[in-house]
């Protein structure tokens, strides 16, 4: 697949590295010659320096015979004039475009081949946001993955000394809850990945990645550790464009404060929240964190566009008492090192943007995709089709099914209905298949695996 990605800032950048690892004909267009000549000189991928919205750039690009053209350069002006250009002159098949500004977003019916020509919109600050807010649901939680709309979903944790089934195996997971079905898809241990089996004794810091229904995800966590108790305070830093979201979307829920640096931007947030609390200031600042009561805030949420910043807020915050930390980072080589000791959660726009990405590029018919740990392992959603004869998973019970090493089938959607996978349960077709992969270099096995053979057609 030939993919034009447009943008080589930080989006741009990590998605071309991402794909180029799967060994995609990746081009990239900037007008930072110093960039493209950096990521061109590590990457296998061609670099053309020049507008991204230029014809004759594109064209020079290879936009005459690209499969999918991805706009994510700063402005969405651009990838949206981009996306036309595409669309007119070289009938570009797949146009995404990462689009930002709530004013264009808001317009119903606007990205319309008729008016807009764009197939597929990213909004990294929404995904980023939507993320915070279901990990301010699940208390205690690294990470929460929809699957099926929400019906199933995937949920990282940290065992911790005093979880019940921390030091036991976990075939005993299902003694202690008769009632709740789920599985363990997968285990980092030490920053090495174990496949879960019956056996598999929960051990301290284990990063444990399980699967259940929506309504048993709190049932399971507190198998992990002890139940904690729901949030109630939250301080979000950064009154930018993910934290004026977050404030909007929880303040309802939650007692929220916002602390923002710039006055102008402290006093148009104020206007615009009903419920928040909006203090001008620096989140840096010890005597600000104190006065403000620190040590009863519940969350502390870092997402101003400093990286810096937002390390040594949350780390302040942290060492003030706050139960949770979670730390926006930009900068990927910052993620690996921060996650995991003061800081709780790591969340990386890039890898939103990618996740959303990938399963517009997956050669099966693939409804979702999650880039975990850092771009290493990746969570599908596959819907499986065909019949016994045509399909490798259709008719066949989950024992029977061939995987590639160091995959998991976690659960099946079926309907409404979500059946975590038994070695006796049968897929069938329409079957919506969540998996799990430690090593993503199995990627093309698992397409293969769900790819309908010809007698179906």
């Amino acid at each position: 697949m030939k993919i034009l990605i447009l943008g080589a800032g930080q989006v741009g950048g990590t998605l071309a590295e991402s794909l180029a690892k799967e060994s995609f004909d990746i081009t990239l267009v900037d007008q930072n010659s110093e960039r493209l000549h950096e990521l061109g000189s590590r990457l296998d991928i061609q670099t053309i320096e020049g507008s991204a919205s230029h014809p004759d750039v594109l064209r020079k690009a290879g936009a005459d015979d690209a499969d999918m053209l991805i706009a994510v350069t700063s402005s969405d002006e651009i990838n949206m004039v981009a996306c036309q250009v595409c669309y007119s002159v070289f009938r570009t098949p797949m146009k995404i475009a990462r689009i930002r500004s709530s004013a264009y977003l808001s317009k119903e019916g606007f990205f319309h081949k008729n008016h807009m020509p764009i197939d597929r919109l990213i909004n990294p600050e929404q995904v980023v946001t939507d993320q915070i807010h279901e990990l301010l649901s699940h208390p205690g939680a690294l990470d929460v993955l929809d699957f099926a709309d929400g019906r199933a979903q995937l949920v990282a944790m940290r065992a911790y000394h005093d979880g019940p089934l921390v030091g036991h195996a976990l075939s005993l997971l299902r003694k202690h809850m008769p009632k709740v079905d789920t599985r363990v898809a997968a285990i980092f241990r030490r920053g090495q990945s174990i496949m879960p089996e019956g056996s598999t004794v929960i051990e301290t810091d284990d990063e444990v990645f399980f699967i259940a229904a929506r309504e048993h995800i709190s049932a399971v966590m507190g198998e992990l550790r002890k139940a904690e108790q729901p949030y109630r305070r939250v301080m979000i830093v950064g009154g930018g464009n993910i934290g004026a979201r977050l404030a909007a979307s929880i303040e309802n829920e939650y007692a929220v404060k916002v602390v923002e640096y710039s006055r102008p931007r402290a006093a148009k947030l104020a206007e615009q929240l009903d419920k928040a609390v909006v203090i001008h200031g620096d989140a840096t600042d010890r005597d600000l964190l104190l006065e403000e009561n620190i040590e009863q805030c519940d969350a502390f949420c870092a997402l101003t566009n400093d990286d810096e910043v937002n390390i040594m807020s949350s780390l302040m915050a942290k060492r003030l008492g706050v139960r949770q930390v979670i730390t926006l980072i930009t900068k990927p080589a910052y993620v690996d090192l921060v996650q995991g000791g003061e800081i709780d959660v790591a969340i990386s726009p890039q890898q939103a943007t990618i996740s959303t990405v990938l399963s517009y590029v997956r050669r099966a018919d693939v409804a979702r995709v999650h880039s975990l740990r850092r771009g290493a392992a990746e969570a599908m959603e596959a819907i499986a089709h065909g019949d016994a004869k045509s399909s490798k998973v259709v008719g066949r019970k989950i024992s029977e099914i061939k995987l590639p090493v160091g995959v998991t089938i976690g659960a099946l959607v079926r309907g409404e209905s979500v059946l975590i996978a038994h070695d006796d349960v049968i897929v069938v077709s329409d079957d919506h298949v969540i998996l799990f992969m430690v090593d993503k270099t199995q990627v093309r096995a698992v397409e293969r695996l769900f790819q309908v053979g010809l007698t179906f057609f």
